[in-house]
């Protein structure tokens, strides 16, 4: 089959690898329909994650239909149309019985596209089947379903959720690519006050405020002093970093209030200061987070029922055969405007769904 390799730092491909085969009983094979692109797959790329050796096959999310089993796997069956979760889960450790499946000690965790090959590929080998795909609602389309195996859980769970976002909140979203404009639309469930999206493109900011944000602000143009103005000098009650360099984290920490909540989300390939020379007397909980996917299914039956706007967020379609073509889009985001790129679907030139028509 072809597969889109990681061969270090700078170096991957669209290649032949062998088929993948059942390796234990609790193994499903999914035929890969719908596979979008993260933006840790870009962080592994650049050698910010040296777990990942060269040879493996990248890719965490996807859309499919089983193919095959082993023989210990209850839940699914082939012909199955099923979500691939970022997350698999052994079910058997202290963290899978905890529902903290993102830590599991038993073989699973963040492993596709990391330890183990991943899902940018024809077929996929699933561990752990029965906890780690998720049969699809007929209602639900491949190209938006796929959002909900990273993106939207990541978003809910490790932004909105561990931040504690509350009725009436000032919610500070730094970074609105796509986990942070998932976060905007997440975060509008708990009925904030407001919603105050950063970030340098301004294609992203009118973006945000497409999914819900109610304030915008360039970071290069003073976004604490915005933060301010609409909190009385306060700060955010939940600042959610969703971008993964110091910059962005620093600046988390200057906006969020007096005993508010910086939830982190991005990767972060360097070290980042911590300012506690500030921080300590402000009682301010920081938190951080692999998304361990319990939510999602809940979200899928909210996208089944129209409630997320998952497809929204998709601005670019190739067939799967374009990995390298989509990877460029995807990497020059700033130019291309590209949020979410999904192969696997039938090719168009563009789409860009949060303009008014």
């Amino acid at each position: 089959m072809k597969a889109y390799v990681f061969h270090g730092p700078g170096r991957s491909a669209w290649e032949d690898v062998p088929d993948p085969g059942v390796q234990e009983p609790t193994d499903a094979i999914v035929r890969v329909d719908d596979v979008t692109l993260c933006g840790t797959d870009l962080h592994i790329l650049k050698g910010d994650v040296p777990e990942v050796s060269p040879g493996t096959v990248l890719g965490h999310e996807a859309v499919g239909e089983i193919v095959d089993v082993g023989g210990d796997v209850r839940t699914v069956r082939p012909g199955d149309r099923v979500l691939v979760s970022c997350i698999t889960a052994c079910g058997r450790c202290r963290y899978c019985r905890e529902g903290t499946y993102g830590q599991c000690r038993g073989g699973g965790g963040w492993i596709l596209g990391h330890l183990i090959d991943g899902t940018q590929a024809e077929y996929v080998r699933v561990p752990y089947a029965d906890l780690s795909v998720h049969p699809l609602p007929s209602a639900l389309d491949g190209k938006d379903a796929v959002l909900l195996a990273d993106i939207f859980p990541t978003s809910y769970e490790v932004g909105v959720l561990n931040g504690h976002v509350r009725p009436g909140d000032t919610v500070a979203v730094v970074g609105a690519g796509p986990v942070g404009l998932a976060a905007v639309a997440t975060a509008r469930l708990f009925a904030p006050e407001r919603i105050i999206a950063v970030d340098l493109a301004a294609a992203r900011l009118e973006a945000a405020k497409h999914f819900g944000a109610d304030a915008v602000a360039d970071a290069r143009e003073a976004p604490e002093q915005l933060v301010a103005d609409l909190t009385g000098g306060l700060g955010a009650d939940v600042v959610v970093e969703a971008v993964g360099v110091p910059e962005t984290f620093e600046l988390c920490t200057r906006i969020v209030r007096p005993g508010g909540h910086v939830a982190n989300v991005g990767v972060h390939g360097k070290p980042v200061t911590l300012h506690l020379e500030d921080l300590w007397i402000k009682n301010v909980t920081i938190t951080t987070g692999l998304v361990d996917t319990y939510s999602t299914p809940t979200l899928l039956r909210m996208a089944a029922a129209g409630r997320l706007p998952t497809g929204q967020l998709v601005t670019h379609t190739f067939p799967l055969n374009h990995m390298e073509e989509a990877y460029d889009v995807f990497a020059r985001a700033a130019d291309t405007g590209a949020l979410k790129v999904v192969l696997g679907e039938e090719p168009h030139e563009e789409v860009v769904p949060y303009r008014a028509a």
